[in-house]
């Protein structure tokens, strides 16, 4: 990441204003202006390419209106002038070589092949508008499914096509919805809202605002922040607040920068990060650590909590975490000690099979300390446009709606979670129950490399229905493998937008620079072809003209006046729950049904759940299957970040894919030595489930030699279409079989037991998908019932 200045981000040289409640950066240029012979226009980096940030971008043309470079937009107090390789090396990526143009069809007789006719976007719509329209008509509407991958800013139109079509299955096909979701449901259930770390992002003058207090200690937990940047946060914010006096303790089982500079790191064992923090709880309770006036005044259920973390006392937390017991009641008291106190939290705690017990668990330690919507605590952010959980609801019908994929075995579906339940619909397009799927949706998915856990069924899945439709920048093997029709998909740089969802606290906009071949942006295919499903849904003549729509309903901002005042900056304060400002009836409290901070979840106790978080082991893990670990006798964690990647984006990408040119294996010198590998070597990661090819990197960042890691996502753009770009080889989802919490949220992508062994010659592939001899599910299906067997004895 570039840094500009030594000491630091600061805002010196940012000045504001405030229109009505709203506060923005007064910039010194409009927000296109001239440099010399080049046009610089302000503007946010969504997707694609990208990631979740929108970092503020200046974006630099020529006379002909090509993009000559990007850099960091210096009066944006999100990023302050700071950029990743990513936005810098973006030019590459809209001018690739290798980027999807035009819209393309095949025959679906010919899937799998790389026997591609160019057609009009007028062709294609008709195609899509024609053939699902028709399925519709047959089948009904539920049986096509509207997906995406990674949100960013385009959730909110696919949510609407898929609605406005009278479809209830919209889906992110992740196993669990194990990103982002366990943990918004898990504040949610308690606090009424989704809670992010305090770095000050609320106020345009960051850190110099009077309100602003720099928290004494933050928690870093299952997220490298300078790497992999989610819900709205900037993780360099966190090097901010060290050079003010901040220090961090960081749980990771992997030695980080972050970790190597903080007051102390816990090495956890991956999948066990409930555990832990019952652990904190049960120290801080017992050692009368906790504020008792906020939780006496603030809290409901404490009572029953202190009783539930009576059994995950620090001896036992030790033994299952592999964290020393020292390390742990240190840790609980700073986090009691600290004041502010604050926390920035990733996916891995996601992506564990329980993710909502672990998740109320690690909440309840914040919430217990008194550090909820206090200065430099964790906060509950405004949103600006408050789509993150779909746009659109109302148009599809209520017969229709009760269809939904999963709301039959998981109830807590009904409860504010407009998604289908991924693995029930995974299964549910392989095998035609409960009911057949005949079409997909897929925008900007590559759902076979990236998030898909058990793949061979998602294939299948896919194979099974009469179309397939893909929004995309690139060629990728799940549009190779299984589409019949792809689209071509802007860039940030190609097209308008404004920033929607991902806890997010500004209003941005993202201004169009240049134009290749005849890519269109997410919004604009999005509003085309929903205007032929729905014209009363798609009322809007153009992109700029829905986007005004969506401002006015909820600020006093079109589209036009935002771009002029961008970033902006809404209103803010603290302890909001004693002024009625975090509930709809404007009550004191929060927006529970208690009006407290339900630590005894009303919530999940409606929904059929255990109402106080727990602990249950990974399955399968040490703990859960210790007749496994004679031959399986790792334990592995996948989908740490690397600078240069984006999940499965930028491989083709030479400067991307220079900074990291191949998927990796990591292991500790210990354990290379055990097997007798060196850096370099090819491998198989194998279990129970599946295997994936690897290489080797022998690192000593995973210090115990019981856990190794995998890169997730990975493929060869430079490799055989026909042979989906040697996806299936390298696919760590090979290894994951998709089985998701007791919720339908969380599943164990971070922590499952495996063993290596050398790639030969003689067996150097996994081959193709096989669809006819599939064992997968079957397969997972024994699986569970075993280990449920392990657990009834």
């Amino acid at each position: 990441m570039a840094d500009h200045g030594i000491e630091g981000y600061n805002n010196s040289g940012v000045s504001t204003q405030l229109v009505g409640d709203y506060q923005f950066v007064d910039h010194e240029k409009p927000w296109r202006y001239q440099e010399g012979d080049l046009t610089v226009t302000r503007g946010s980096a969504w997707s694609g390419p990208g990631c979740h940030d929108g970092c503020g971008v200046l974006l630099y043309t020529d006379k002909d209106g090509k993009l000559v470079k990007c850099e960091g937009d210096p009066e944006n107090p999100y990023n302050g002038g700071r950029l990743c390789v990513r936005c810098l090396d973006v030019p590459e990526v809209v001018y690739h070589k290798d980027r999807l143009l035009y819209p393309m069809k095949r025959d679906p007789k010919d899937r799998g092949k790389d026997k591609w006719e160019r057609i009009s976007w007028e062709e294609a719509v008709d195609l899509v508008v024609d053939t699902f329209m028709d399925i519709k008509e047959k089948y009904g509407a539920e049986s096509v499914v509207f997906g995406q991958g990674t949100g960013r800013d385009i959730a909110a139109y696919i949510t609407r096509l898929c609605w406005s079509f009278g479809s209830p299955n919209y889906v992110l096909f992740l196993s669990g919805c194990a990103c982002y979701l366990p943990r918004v449901a898990g504040f949610a259930a308690t606090a009424g809202s989704f809670w992010v770390a305090d770095c000050s992002q609320e106020f345009a003058d960051r850190y110099d605002n009077p309100q602003y207090q720099v928290p004494e200690t933050m928690f870093v937990w299952g997220n490298y922040p300078l790497r992999a940047n989610s819900d709205g946060f900037y993780g360099h914010w966190v090097i901010d607040l060290m050079k003010r006096g901040m220090e961090l303790v960081v749980i990771d089982p992997k030695v980080t920068w972050m970790s190597t500079h903080s007051k102390l790191h816990l090495a956890i064992r991956p999948g066990t990060d409930a555990a832990l923090a019952l652990g904190f709880l049960n120290i801080i309770i017992n050692e009368d650590l906790y504020d008792h006036d906020f939780v006496d005044r603030w809290t409901y259920g404490f009572d029953e909590l202190a009783e539930r973390v009576q059994e995950y006392t620090p001896e036992r937390i030790a033994e299952i975490t592999w964290i020393p017991e020292e390390k742990i009641r240190a840790a609980a008291h700073i986090l009691a000690e600290s004041k502010p106190c604050t926390m920035q939290w990733g996916v891995a705690v996601d992506m564990t099979k329980e993710a909502l017990p672990a998740s109320q668990a690690i909440a309840a330690c914040f919430q217990i300390t008194g550090n909820v919507d206090v200065p430099g605590g964790i906060i509950a952010p405004p949103e600006i446009l408050n789509y993150a959980g779909g746009w659109g609801r109302e148009l599809c019908p209520e017969e229709t709606w009760k269809k939904r994929i999963g709301l039959d075995k998981y109830p807590l579906l009904n409860f504010g979670f407009q998604i289908a339940q991924p693995d029930e619909l995974r299964h549910a397009m392989a095998t035609g129950k409960p009911y057949k799927i005949h079409a997909t949706w897929l925008q900007q998915n590559n759902v076979l490399s990236c998030m898909g856990a058990d793949p061979t069924e998602q294939y299948i899945g896919l194979m099974n229905c009469d179309f397939n439709v893909s929004v995309d920048l690139f060629m990728t093997p799940t549009i190779m493998a299984t589409s019949d029709l792809v689209l071509p998909a802007s860039t940030f740089t190609e097209r308008d937008g404004i920033r929607v969802g991902d806890g997010c606290q500004r209003g941005e906009v993202i201004n169009k620079v240049c134009q290749v071949g005849e890519c269109k942006s997410d919004m604009e295919i999005n509003l085309m072809v929903g205007k032929r499903f729905n014209p009363e849904a798609w009322p809007w003549d153009n992109v700029d003209d829905m986007f005004s729509a969506m401002l006015t309903a909820q600020t006093p901002f079109t589209f036009e006046e935002l771009r002029e005042k961008h970033p902006v900056y809404l209103p803010f304060s603290y302890r909001r729950y004693e002024t009625g400002l975090l509930r709809g009836d404007g009550q004191p409290g929060f927006n529970t049904p208690t009006g407290r901070i339900e630590l005894w979840s009303t919530f999940y106790n409606n929904a059929g759940m255990d109402p106080l978080p727990y602990f249950e082991e990974p399955i399968p893990g040490p703990g859960s299957t210790p007749e496994l670990l004679d031959e399986y006798p790792l334990v592995l964690t996948t989908g740490a970040r690397p600078w240069s990647l984006f999940h499965s984006e930028h491989r083709q990408v030479q400067r991307m894919r220079d900074l990291k040119k191949e998927c990796n294996v990591y292991l500790n010198a210990e354990t290379a030595e055990k097997y007798g590998l060196v850096d370099g070597d090819w491998v198989w990661v194998e279990n129970i489930y599946g295997r994936c090819k690897s290489k080797v990197e022998v690192t000593n960042l995973y210090q115990d030699p019981r856990v190794i890691a995998c890169d997730h996502a990975w493929w060869h753009p430079e490799g055989d279409p026909e042979k989906l770009y040697d996806s299936h080889d390298l696919n760590v989802n090979n290894l994951l079989p998709g089985i998701p919490g007791k919720s339908g949220f969380g599943s164990n992508y971070k922590t499952t037991l495996v063993k290596l062994y050398k790639v030969t010659p003689e067996d150097d592939t996994n081959g193709p998908f096989q669809r006819d001899n599939y064992v997968g599910q079957a397969l997972t299906d024994r699986v569970a019932e075993a280990i449920a067997a392990t657990k009834n004895k």
